[in-house]
């Protein structure tokens, strides 16, 4: 559905985007990440016929940003960080608006239009201005006005910036909802909703692409050697936090064990392994033979805040590196 090929734009002496490569599949919703600068606001505007690139390729539905930039615009859907409405209109007027902006006209637009505020949860506030609406119903329109003409593909910018929990838990169903129907680019800092939302993650840093696959494979890779989290039970007088340790770092092939949680009868602890070592059956051995019981025993992904941070700090994004591909 979309398709980037050493898309870059320059600045002057300033690269914002520097000859970053991807792909997105119909119907995914794929997280876009990077730090303040990085340059997503930049792609998000070459993807949308905003800007134009400097040098590279990209398309959009099968159709080239930079030569057919009216079909492009057609079958995109663009929410930015601040919804572009008009305060003195009202809902049903705006979208009307927008939706013949798009093309749309008589019960074509009619039934658009009831449907984007059925869809959004904005059919309560059709007569109200928007200039009275509540944040949440704001940010609301603006997701109704991005899919009044049915597009192809939603590009998101920071859709759930400045709502409550339970509006963000709204917004998020609603953006899940729309995936097979619409492809989804989803921009945003709140790395959780990444997680729970997005099949594949991009993430830029400094202009350049630097990994480009599912998180759950990216938590993998970030990790580099299998991690583990083990809840160990039993009675209280014979569970000693510090025997139970040391007999799991006594365990071949464990580098390291972290003491997570305790309770009365149950001890939490956090396994890393050296590299290419698979212990978790020699762990529940000791664990068993020592006379505890073994409650849990599974792999530790980091989180992908954790990845994020890794892949974008100061060390990261060196010209001379080769960018994680795709294995989703």
């Amino acid at each position: 559905m979309i398709n980037v090929k050493d898309l870059t734009k320059r600045y002057a002496r300033t690269t914002a985007v520097d000859h970053i490569s991807f792909e997105v599949a119909q119907g995914q919703i794929v997280g876009f990440l990077g730090p303040n600068g990085a340059g997503k606001t930049t792609t998000m505007r070459m993807l949308t016929c905003f800007l134009p690139p400097s040098s590279g390729t990209a398309t959009v539905a099968g159709f080239d940003v930079l030569e057919q930039p009216l079909q492009v615009k057609k079958r995109i859907g663009y929410l930015p960080e601040t919804p572009p409405i008009y305060p003195e209109m009202s809902t049903s007027e705006y979208l009307r608006f927008v939706g013949k902006l798009k093309g749309l006209s008589g019960a074509e637009l009619d039934r658009r239009v009831d449907y984007v505020c059925g869809r959004c949860a904005v059919a309560e506030v059709k007569t109200k201005l928007l200039g009275k609406l509540s944040k949440g119903y704001r940010q609301r329109v603006g997701l109704a006005q991005a899919i009044i003409h049915n597009p192809d593909v939603l590009i998101l910018d920071e859709p759930t910036a400045g709502l409550d929990p339970k509006q963000i838990n709204e917004t998020r169903d609603l953006i899940k909802d729309l995936a097979g129907e619409h492809t989804i680019i989803l921009s945003t800092h709140i790395l959780p909703e990444v997680e729970q939302t997005c099949q594949q993650v991009i993430i830029i840093n400094r202009g350049k692409l630097v990994a480009t696959d599912s998180v759950r494979n990216l938590q993998a890779r970030a990790r580099g050697a299998e991690s583990v989290l083990i809840e160990v039970a039993g009675r209280a007088e014979v569970l000693d936090p510090l025997m139970v340790q040391r007999k799991l770092e006594q365990v071949p092939g464990i580098a390291r064990v972290v003491a997570k949680q305790e309770f009365d009868s149950r001890l939490v602890f956090e396994l890393e392994t050296s590299k290419g070592r698979f212990v978790r059956g020699d762990v529940a051995r000791a664990v068993v033979e020592s006379g505890w019981d073994l409650n849990e025993l599974r792999p530790a992904a980091m989180s992908l805040e954790e990845v994020f941070l890794q892949l974008t700090g100061e060390d990261a994004a060196k010209p001379e590196e080769t960018p994680v591909e795709v294995h989703a």
